[in-house]
């Protein structure tokens, strides 16, 4: 199920939503928590139906393990609790890998063996990235003896909550089991409902008129690239994909933060403007954040050893993209992806600590430079598209060969057949480098008129739109 559908909007939610807060008004809370747990199993269903019952037994199979590490804090226990979390991880790993890496590994290892293994196309169940690592958190932390609390009631809440089950935010155990714990949050909150709405308009917005427009256009164009491509080709639809997934990734998050305000409960933000970064290192701070923190958490600071001269920053740095590449899918292009990333922010670590600034326009264009040249090898079906896209980047000869003029012509008739993407394009630079951000605008809101019409009208134009519904690009990871 899609936030952005007639079937989500009209049905799914106000029957949750009403059902959730007519059984706190009553106090019946552990029946409510309940009634959310099974909407969210219901909503999980929908997307991936035939993945369903191995999901169900992922979710209790991890609960049961974790509270067996929670009871297991003696320190004679010390081996078997390690046992059982790396066992519990692996479980996690291994899931993850036959359903998103199993193609892949068998198709390598027929290229590298000669042997002829069946390649059997699995479907990838949408959102097993996600709540795969957070269940790999809540082993870690259970590991820990910080779950100890935790009844399974909690846990299902913390794990299934349907606004971030699918795409995230990625969050912790921390931030949303004691949200359903307070009496506040419990209770019909006209202003968090009015701004929950709000939010998830904004969100709908960026999905529907900025991020599916664009993305339907430039995968048209890397779904089959010719041979040769052209200078202005390659260079406007990498841009037009590099908006695309961004405005589709954070207008997801905000619909999921909003949704999750309307139900009392503050998810954590996942984008801080991240095209206003002035080198790769800050882009990675402000761009996906809770998946960065994730990483940071659990792999970074498990492998960074001060005073090691092999795990030190640097050698971290480069371990923790490499596995956030290996995470956003199955290709050799990923893992190229997250080590070029991984190079890009150690050179921007490097020149912070030395202190070795850049003036901040030439940083910015130089840090969107990096973002639309790793985005051609992350979007591109193979490294021989991507090898052609990069080619005709760089073909200054094709362009400019034959004189100023002739160039200034094919730019200007080139401007003219792609006019209305290109307003497109041109308004998404501006709101990612210009407007205010969706955490900006929601301090600022206030439930008055001028905020609800203009939240009204965002929800309407969407609503009109909703005939063609278009899957958030992040189902696939």
């Amino acid at each position: 199920m899609i936030f952005s559908t007639y079937k989500f909007i009209l049905v799914f939610l106000p029957v949750v939503f009403s059902g959730y807060f007519i059984f706190n008004h009553f106090r019946y809370y552990q029946i409510s928590k309940i009634w959310l747990v099974l909407a969210s199993f219901f909503f999980y269903s929908q997307g991936s139906p035939d993945f369903f019952p191995f999901f169900l037994g992922s979710v209790f199979g991890n609960y049961a393990v974790g509270t067996c590490l929670s009871r297991m804090q003696e320190k004679e226990c010390r081996l078997q609790r390690k046992i059982l979390v790396s066992v519990g991880i692996l479980a996690n790993v291994a899931l993850l890998g036959y359903f998103k890496y199993m193609f892949f590994f068998l198709e390598n290892i027929n290229a590298a063996m000669g042997t002829e293994f069946p390649l059997k196309n699995i479907v990838l169940p949408i959102g097993i990235s996600f709540f795969t690592f957070q269940l790999i958190a809540f082993l870690v932390d259970s590991y820990k003896g910080e779950t100890k609390e935790y009844d399974v009631l909690h846990y299902l809440l913390f794990i299934t909550f349907f606004p971030q089950l699918i795409v995230g935010p990625i969050v912790h155990h921390g931030e949303i089991v004691p949200q359903f714990e307070k009496e506040e949050n419990l209770r019909l909150n006209h202003e968090k409902i009015a701004l929950g709405i709000f939010v998830f308009s904004v969100g709908c917005a960026k999905k529907m008129l900025l991020a599916d427009p664009m993305n339907m256009d430039a995968e048209a164009f890397y779904s089959s690239i010719p041979g040769s491509v052209s200078m202005l080709q390659s260079w406007f639809y990498t841009i037009e994909y590099s908006l695309s997934y961004y405005f589709d990734l954070s207008g997801y998050t905000d619909m999921a933060i909003g949704l999750g305000c309307m139900f009392g409960v503050k998810l954590p933000e996942n984008f801080d403007a991240p095209f206003r970064s002035t080198d790769m290192q800050q882009y990675w701070q402000r761009q996906h954040m809770t998946l960065s923190r994730f990483l940071g958490n659990y792999i970074f600071k498990n492998y960074f050893r001060k005073g090691s001269r092999w795990r030190n920053y640097y050698m971290a740095t480069m371990v923790t993209f490499l596995v956030s590449g290996i995470w956003h899918g199955a290709g050799w292009n990923f893992v190229l992806w997250g080590l070029m990333n991984g190079i890009l922010v150690c050179i921007g670590a490097y020149r912070s600590y030395h202190k070795k600034n850049t003036p901040r326009i030439p940083a910015l264009f130089l840090t969107f430079l990096c973002i639309v040249l790793t985005r051609v090898i992350f979007v591109a079906k193979d490294m021989a598209d991507a090898w052609s896209v990069y080619k005709g980047m760089f073909s200054f000869g094709g362009l400019f060969g034959d004189g100023w003029y002739p160039a200034a012509w094919r730019i200007y008739h080139f401007c003219l057949e792609h006019l209305e993407m290109g307003i497109l394009v041109l308004a998404g630079l501006a709101i990612c480098y210009l407007a205010p951000t969706t955490k900006t605008l929601s301090e600022k809101f206030q439930p008055n008129p001028a905020w609800m019409v203009y939240t009204g009208v965002l929800l309407t134009v969407c609503l009109c739109k909703m005939d063609q519904v278009v899957q958030f690009l992040y189902f696939q990871f």
